[in-house]
């Protein structure tokens, strides 16, 4: 087990890059699985998820290499359709190749997914869009089943915008005899990329990005070469990170359209955000105005945001109301940041925050990726030396954090339990 140890009260200053996408990535990389051809895919950051991704696709027989941020990836030759629990426990996207191998080789049996404990996202939604499309689903013991002779196109509505199920059904549906139609479709840009992706593979997909996507069926897909888009949640959290500090940094690979949510909310709060071509730029003088903040799925306020821009009220000057629409357990960063001299009340979906003076260092834990995430940016603004528990999360998510902080001018160190960092 590692931990972060900061020193905070450091101003972050200078230029940042933000890495690609780790949710566009790895739908991509399991929609490998569809192509009888070679596909390379670029700008694939460096992340633990993505490694139990390159180890689920190696153990269905594919044949991965990666050189740095490039990842190649021949699937013509797999031997399996089975992903085992010591996989999928470790990471909820693992349930991703369900819909490539459903749709290539008309069956797949997966353990139980697991991931960030920040509450129910069960599988229901993936399943009614396989069943839809001539699949027979059973799930028994932990393992879910599917198979079908053929799949064949169906018009789908989905319950609520499940990114995750919006992305298997494409997958599936892209080898589907016939036209499959998804309402109700998630329309987040990892969606677009993986749009994008497909059909550079030869796949016929339109519609991400609204709420109705049509895919028509194909015989094959072939190889494709494509890069990943930035990952708005990492450079979201540089702002954030900019802001708390009372900082100006300069954030490159960004795609602003992606932000939008979140930069009027910064806005709001006080800091200036200028857009260039080749980035963007944060800059805060003086405490954070408070702001009311909803979570919404895309293009609202990203739930994945909300952890960090709480810590950033915890410093505002009067009361901030966040209400968490998508996740019922995603306040459990709140505990922590009481912990550090917050004022936080939480009434069931909503959390009420007083800002405070200041914030001092603590011993906290990172209970999921974005409260890692939270805390982290706490620690920088945290009077004193803030530890950070069980960073494993963090790696889940964020690629070479500490080395991108130090270079912006923060004191963020590396150690392992027992260690102090110092």
């Amino acid at each position: 087990m590692q931990k972060f140890v900061v020193r905070g009260g450091t101003c972050l200053r200078g230029e940042v890059r933000v890495s690609g996408a780790k949710n566009a990535a790895l739908p991509i990389m399991a929609s490998c699985l569809l192509s009888s051809g070679q596909c390379v895919v670029k700008d694939i950051p460096n992340l633990s998820d993505i490694s139990v991704m390159l180890e689920v696709l190696n153990l269905l027989g594919a044949n991965v290499t990666v050189f740095g941020t490039r990842v190649e990836v021949d699937a013509r030759s797999l031997n399996s359709v089975d992903v085992p629990r010591r996989l999928t426990e470790r990471m909820r996207a693992s349930n991703l190749v369900m819909g490539p191998l459903l749709g290539r080789f008309g069956q797949v049996r997966i353990s139980a997914p697991g991931g960030c404990a920040i509450g129910d996202r069960p599988m229901d939604l993936h399943e009614k869009g396989f069943k839809a499309l001539g699949a027979k689903v059973l799930t028994e013991k932990g393992i879910t089943a599917a198979e079908a002779l053929h799949l064949t196109g169906a018009e789908i509505h989905l319950d609520s915008p499940s990114v995750g199920a919006t992305e298997n059904i494409m997958m599936a549906a892209t080898l589907a005899r016939g036209t499959t139609i998804i309402r109700n479709a998630a329309k987040e840009p990892e969606i677009v990329d993986l749009q994008n992706f497909l059909n550079g593979m030869g796949a016929r997909v339109r519609g991400a990005g609204t709420d109705t996507i049509r895919v028509d069926g194909v015989a094959r897909l072939g190889s494709v070469e494509h890069s990943i888009i930035p990952d708005r949640v990492e450079c979201g959290t540089h702002m954030v990170a900019a802001a708390i500090t009372g900082g100006d940094v300069f954030i490159r690979n960004v795609i602003p359209e992606h932000l939008e949510a979140l930069t009027a909310k910064l806005c709001q709060a006080g800091a200036e955000i200028k857009r260039y071509n080749d980035g963007l730029a944060v800059r805060m003088v003086g405490p954070p105005r408070p702001v009311e903040i909803v979570t919404l799925p895309y293009p609202g306020f990203p739930t994945d945001m909300q952890p960090q821009v709480m810590a950033l009220m915890c410093l505002a000057r009067g009361s901030s109301r966040i209400t968490e629409t998508i996740f019922s357990k995603r306040y459990q960063h709140v505990d922590e940041l009481v912990r550090m001299g917050a004022w936080i009340r939480v009434d069931n979906r909503t959390a009420l925050i007083e800002g405070v003076p200041r914030l001092s260092g603590a011993t906290v834990q990172a209970t999921d990726l974005r409260a890692g995430a939270c805390l982290l940016l706490a620690g920088f603004a945290a009077e004193g030396v803030t530890t950070v528990e069980q960073v494993e999360h963090l790696d889940r998510g964020y690629e070479h954090l500490e080395q991108k902080y130090n270079c912006l001018g923060a004191n963020i160190e590396r150690a392992n339990d027992g260690n102090s960092g110092s």
